[in-house]
């Protein structure tokens, strides 16, 4: 079997890395100070479990690759319209393109381009960060849910399932995808921002009281959000949501990560998502309003100053 991973980052980097080290034919595209540490010294997992180094195909350009059985699709959620539409040379009449992406609408987005059919939803239950160019440490987690946007694409679901079991990846498949995806926003939309806001470790905003307030309160607007697009998540959510997240101590969310490493932040599709999906209902969501206000503005302010600092140079 051969696969690709598009944007080899701390999630695609760390399950490509997997499935390279169980003797799978893995391409890894990225770009950066990433690919060139990659491309001289190989990707290195720095892991809880056990510690990697793939030499394999690094390359920032899917005609050097060709056509693949598998993709693992990791792009931050801002670039999946864009990174879809360059997949063309990896893609064949059998080709499986798996998100492995925050947010609950980026598989459509893919779909829209190349099939539902051949589209698999993936949740990933992780932490790891690219802690240097070409390293990555994992420090808990690396479990995948996915499922097929259709159906029919059950058996598709499986095949992927048995392919990451068999790299010693625990992998579910789910029917009820989209709502594990919303399960998952659940998790991200408080989080992440009020990590990325207050510059907090997960750990750090649950010692809070106050923080936790907030982010029950965030959670039943995600809640409302999931309800009018059709997705009913339990009412104990909110509580299950803090309760999972004493688990992962001093772990640093994705957001978090992206803002220290002066990267785009994902505020359209972790809180910006729920502020209009409500409002298309005729409702507010006035936590998650505020934290993507302020989230938009932290971003265009740091692209402002990246952009005024190039341009002295």
């Amino acid at each position: 079997m051969r696969i690709a991973v598009v944007g080899a980052g701390a999630v695609g980097g760390y399950f490509g890395a997997r499935l390279a080290a169980s003797g799978l034919d893995v391409s890894f595209i990225a770009r950066g100070e990433h690919l060139k540490s990659m491309q001289k010294n190989g990707l290195r997992i720095n892991s809880i479990q056990e510690n990697l180094e793939i030499h394999s195909q690094f390359t920032s350009n899917p005609d050097q690759v060709g056509p693949v059985d598998l993709i693992l699709f990791s792009v931050k959620s801002q670039d999946t319209e864009e990174a879809a539409k360059l997949l063309a040379p990896l893609m064949s009449r059998e080709t499986t393109v798996l998100s492995l992406q925050n947010g609950v609408d980026n598989p459509e987005k893919i779909a829209r381009l190349w099939g539902a059919h051949r589209t698999l939803a993936g949740v990933v239950y992780i932490a790891a960060q690219v802690s240097e160019p070409g390293v990555i440490k994992h420090s808990a987690g690396g479990r995948i849910v996915l499922g097929p946007l259709e159906a029919p694409n059950q058996q598709t679901a499986r095949k992927v399932q048995f392919v990451l079991a068999a790299a010693n990846v625990p992998c579910d498949v789910s029917s009820e995808i989209r709502t594990v995806l919303w399960k998952k926003l659940a998790w991200n939309s408080p989080f992440c921002a009020l990590s990325c806001l207050l510059r907090m470790t997960v750990g750090e905003v649950l010692a809070s009281n106050s923080l936790k307030d907030l982010i029950r309160n965030c959670i039943e607007e995600v809640q409302d959000a999931a309800q009018c697009s059709g997705i009913d998540l339990p009412s104990s959510i909110a509580q299950e949501t803090v309760d999972f997240s004493h688990s992962l101590g001093d772990a640093k969310p994705s957001m978090l990560q992206d803002l220290e490493a002066g990267k785009p932040l994902e505020y359209e599709a972790l809180n910006g998502i729920v502020v209009k999906v409500l409002h298309q209902a005729g409702k507010r969501a006035p936590i998650n309003e505020i934290f993507y206000s302020a989230l938009k503005y932290i971003d265009q302010d740091l692209r402002s100053k990246q952009s005024d600092s190039k341009g002295l140079g």
